[in-house]
């Protein structure tokens, strides 16, 4: 066979390659995004030092370009695997009420439950296909709204990220779209790397069990510091650790 001739085989390989790999990437940063915006929970100080610290040595202005980028490239191939026809959207609406409902219903010669139960990782691919959808329209929607604060003065004084426009945008209203965004990134990329470890091998040395639990912990974890970083930039609560920076406050 010819060097440069493809195979329907290798083509897959290789697609499940960029989205795995992008999907990694992206997961990774959200992390970091999480805790970085997290120095909120610091008090406006803290996170005004952090954005301007990224913006000063030229850290924020790429990485918002890069990541805008890879997600658009991840979202092209992760999108092979959601139904594009509305009657396959039909038939996977189905299977997740099929496989929700499984275990539920009575046996006929029997008063206990039916053994079968719900199949947990088909439906973790499910919502991973349902979360996947809502973070391509709310995550576009983020990061293009993060450019125009890294890039230009669209939003207060000044180009760049600070903690009194963020908050006050935040506190007007973007808290609902924000939270939505935080639980689908959150399960989409802890079980998005859950089922890539079982795809390329990990369970040949920890059980599946133990995988779903490392993958619940860190969700949780993360969800948790999220959740407590939107409440600061929402008014709603103060920062939690300003005691932090007091001794340092002139």
């Amino acid at each position: 066979m010819h060097p440069l001739v493809t195979t329907p085989a290798s083509r897959s390989l290789t697609h499940e390659i960029i989205s795995g790999g992008s999907g990694l990437v992206l997961a990774l940063f959200m992390w970091g995004h999480v805790v970085l915006v997290g120095s909120i929970l610091t008090g406006e100080r803290g996170f005004d030092w952090m954005a301007t610290f990224l913006e000063d040595y030229y850290i924020a202005q790429p990485t918002v370009a890069a990541i805008f980028i890879l997600f658009l490239v991840h979202a092209v191939f992760a999108a092979r695997k959601i139904p594009a026809q509305l009657r396959e959207r039909k038939r996977i609406a189905q299977l997740a009420k099929g496989l929700s409902q499984s275990g539920r219903e009575k046996v006929a010669t029997r008063t206990e439950h039916s053994p079968f139960r719900p199949h947990v990782e088909s439906m973790l691919w499910i919502w991973q296909v349902r979360t996947g959808m809502i973070m391509l329209v709310l995550g576009s929607f983020h990061l293009m709204l993060l450019g125009l604060d890294v890039f230009t003065p669209l939003f207060g004084e000044m180009a760049g990220i600070e903690s009194q426009t963020t908050m006050a945008r935040v506190g007007a209203g973007l808290w609902l779209p924000y939270a939505i965004l935080l639980l689908c990134v959150e399960f989409h990329a802890s079980v998005g790397l859950y089922r890539l470890a079982i795809k390329w091998g990990a369970d040949l040395w920890l059980s599946r069990k133990a995988m779903h639990r490392i993958e619940q912990v860190i969700f949780w974890t993360i969800l948790v510091v999220g959740g407590a970083t939107l409440c600061v930039l929402a008014g709603w609560i103060d920062p939690p650790l300003a005691f932090l920076l007091e001794g340092g406050a002139s």
